[in-house]
């Protein structure tokens, strides 16, 4: 305790690692099914050639002698395995034997050169590769195995049966497809039956950002909330007839006929969600349930509605605010130590006196003009930016996400110039800690490795010992391998040119008396932070939802479909930086080090969960 009767930064660190501890036992007894699930962290040569990174879960009731059916499930493009738990998690408790992989170019499995993810030899981006190794494993039903993903995870699958088409012993029973669509016509421009006697599902968001559509000679195309009208549903539905004149079949109905004497199911699920909606949706993962359910048959049927994986959720969640809390006290912590005293302020920094006049009306001007800059980069530049980088980044959304904000960086040094010459300001370089020697800079830079890398190496603890991560949905920490160590150093730069000018404005010029609380000014920078990226949702989904249609449909160059799912992690994550510094800089009055901090978090945050090509 200090004189004010405010708890040690030590006392808040140990919290932070109790914090972290309780998520990460919470998460694995929910991912374990409380002991009766065995988790192992899988690295594996393929029949294609390449290292495949992949979470099995194996019930204990899954033996050789009592083999069980068996669920490859597969992420999205830019995710990586972990964002399957919704479903291995529920698939595991009902007895099924299950592999999450890593597509190759995601996570821990091996990156691929720019094209190469659908070429045969790769089997399906590693999807068919997955099905042959789990059909080698004693303990599963070979004749029971079935293959499901989000978005390019279900292209793996659908592209998985087609090769299985081919194969003397086909190995697939079951495929069910969430968020993309299947093939229904074959080259000859006829419908087709490409599931053949499996049974087979789709899960068709209303509010698809990139599939569920039929496109017209014209380059129109329907909106997906009316896909079950459309031809290409009523075909699937029928087995791959031509359904001009057959009966227009429901979503949410298992189908059944006889397909070449054998019993074959076709559903379309239909929920009024996104696309990366589909991979958090209660509703989704009781249709996945019951699907294979249906198709394979449960060992331990448990009713769809029945979930915990909501649980691992939460666990993890809590982990993420360990780790966050974690930043900020062990960085205090650290400044109480001999190497880097020189680094901590005598006392806490206070705000400055209200503003008046020409810096308070710059104040408010300059805030909004930055979130203007902002809004209109992200959602006018994304076409520009890609073309610039698309051929020759690794890594396109760290690429575009680090472009945009360096961007933004750079217009906030601008505005803090313009400011000084518009409200005729005294500097206030040194008092306010912009001006930092040598010697300080250096320190800076070395404490905040320190704390990033020590940070992360929570995450490392959680995976190594109890297989789970700090994560909800789209935020995610994760474990990873030394090969992403050059593409975080190669984006590192565009982060460090947003976050340490952001942690200035908000710190070193914006932080003043506003209201009566002192966290009401902290709340109003954050909240400028956010602001564009949360009006470009509302502006986005706003569209989308009221016509159907996202807004780049009627507004040429006006954002693009990936972007708009981009957004979500970068409102969290900028809120949690402006939060973060604030703290920092009142414990320090260095605006530098919390945006080093943050720059190197996002960078790596960013660079380990996404595609990469080489």
């Amino acid at each position: 305790m200090n004189k004010k009767g405010k708890k040690s930064a030590g006392f808040w660190l140990c919290i932070s690692l109790i914090i972290c501890l309780i998520s990460c036992i919470g998460a694995s007894m929910i991912q374990t099914n409380f002991g009766k699930v065995t988790v192992k962290d899988l690295r594996f040569e393929t029949e294609s050639g390449h290292q495949m990174s992949a979470l099995l879960l194996k019930p204990d009731t899954a033996t050789a002698e009592n083999p069980a059916p068996a669920i490859i499930c597969s992420h999205g493009w830019y995710n990586n395995r972990e964002m399957q738990d919704l479903n291995y998690v529920e698939y595991a408790r009902r007895g099924y034997v299950v592999l999450s992989m890593d597509m190759y170019g995601h996570g821990n499995s091996d990156n691929l050169p720019a094209g190469d993810w659908w070429k045969s030899e790769n089997n399906a981006n590693g999807m068919y590769d997955a099905v042959k190794m789990m059909a080698t494993l004693p303990y599963v039903d070979k004749e029971k195995i079935g293959v499901t993903g989000h978005s390019n995870g279900a292209l793996a699958s659908r592209t998985a049966v087609l090769l299985d088409n081919e194969a003397e012993k086909p190995l697939i029973e079951a495929a069910l497809l969430v968020s993309n669509d299947a093939v229904y016509k074959g080259e000859d421009g006829a419908y087709f039956n490409m599931f053949g006697d499996r049974d087979a599902g789709i899960v068709a968001c209303q509010y698809d950002e990139f599939f569920h559509r039929t496109y017209n000679e014209d380059g129109s195309h329907t909106a997906p909330r009316d896909f079950l009208k459309q031809p290409n549903a009523q075909s699937f539905l029928h087995f791959g007839e031509d359904p001009e004149g057959l009966e227009s079949r429901k979503a949410e109905t298992i189908y059944k006929e006889d397909i070449e004497g054998k019993e074959a199911a076709r559903v379309i699920y239909n929920p009024n969600i996104t696309h990366p909606w589909a991979h958090f949706s209660k509703r989704v993962v009781d249709s996945s349930v019951q699907f294979f359910e249906d198709a394979l048959g449960a060992p331990n049927p448990i009713n769809g509605s029945d979930q915990i994986w909501q649980i691992k959720v939460v666990f993890n969640a809590l982990g993420l605010v360990g780790f966050i809390m974690f930043v900020v006290s062990f960085a205090k912590v650290l400044l109480k130590t001999s190497c880097f005293s020189s680094l901590r302020a005598e006392e806490e920094v206070l705000p400055l006196p209200a503003l008046s006049g020409r810096e308070k009306t710059w104040f408010w001007v300059s805030s909004i003009l930055g979130a203007v800059f902002s809004f209109v980069v992200y959602m006018f530049g994304y076409s520009v930016i890609a073309k610039l980088v698309g051929g020759i980044a690794p890594q396109s959304g760290p690429a575009f996400i680090g472009i945009w904000a360096a961007l933004c960086g750079v217009f906030s040094l601008f505005l803090l110039w313009v400011g000084r010459k518009f409200t005729k300001a005294p500097s206030r370089t040194e008092e306010n800690g912009v001006k930092i020697s040598a010697k300080k800079l250096g320190l800076t830079i070395l404490l905040a490795l320190i704390v990033a890398v020590s940070a992360y190496g929570l995450v490392f603890l959680a995976d190594y010992l109890f297989k789970t991560d700090f994560r909800i949905w789209v935020v995610a920490l994760k474990a990873f391998n030394a090969n992403m160590i050059p593409y975080i150093l190669l984006y590192l730069p565009l982060f460090l040119v947003y976050y340490i000018p952001n942690s200035i404005c908000i710190n070193s010029y914006n932080y003043f008396e506003l209201g009566k609380k002192p966290w009401i000014n902290t709340c109003v920078n954050a909240m400028f932070n956010i602001l564009p990226s949360v009006v470009m949702v509302i502006i986005m989904y706003g569209c989308f939802f009221i016509s159907g249609y996202l807004p780049n449909e009627f507004v040429p160059f006006f954002g693009g479909s990936i972007i708009g799912i981009w957004l979500y992690p970068v409102i969290v994550i900028l809120a949690v930086a402006a939060v973060v510094s604030r703290k920092l800089y009142r414990a320090t009055k260095n605006p530098y080090l919390a945006g080093i901090i943050m720059a190197v978090l996002v960078a790596i945050m960013s660079c380990t969960n996404t595609l990469t090509q080489m």
